[in-house]
């Protein structure tokens, strides 16, 4: 059974954490985030997936930029799906990826300085 974060909005969120202390609950989902990020495997694949022109990325054209295997490259994209960074369709053989805009802008706005 895999756990389901909850997708924030960026305003509903909180407030940069320069500004003002962060909810408990905002703070679990954000952990989690961060903390999928925290792999850099799992960043690189990020950064793929966001920067991907049209917005979505094929896994075939994720696999070969790594030294890595197939299925090792599928757990970190799971965790990254799981912690709400990017979703998926399978088309065919193959599953393509987009980033989750506004869990993206959250993340952005609780570290925004001032």
């Amino acid at each position: 059974m895999s756990k389901q974060l909850a997708v924030l909005q960026p305003e509903a969120c909180c407030a940069p954490l320069a500004v003002a202390t962060v909810p408990a609950e905002a703070a679990a989902d954000l952990a989690a985030a961060f903390k999928a990020l925290g792999d850099p495997v799992r960043l690189q694949l990020m950064s793929m997936i966001a920067s991907a022109d049209g917005g979505e990325i094929c896994v075939c054209d994720l696999t070969p930029a790594f030294d890595l295997t197939g299925p090792t490259i599928s757990h970190h994209l799971k965790v990254l799906r799981e912690a709400g960074l990017v979703e998926s369709d399978r088309r065919g053989t193959w599953v393509w990826y987009r980033a989750d805009r506004p869990k993206l802008a959250m993340l952005s706005a609780v570290l925004r300085v001032g």
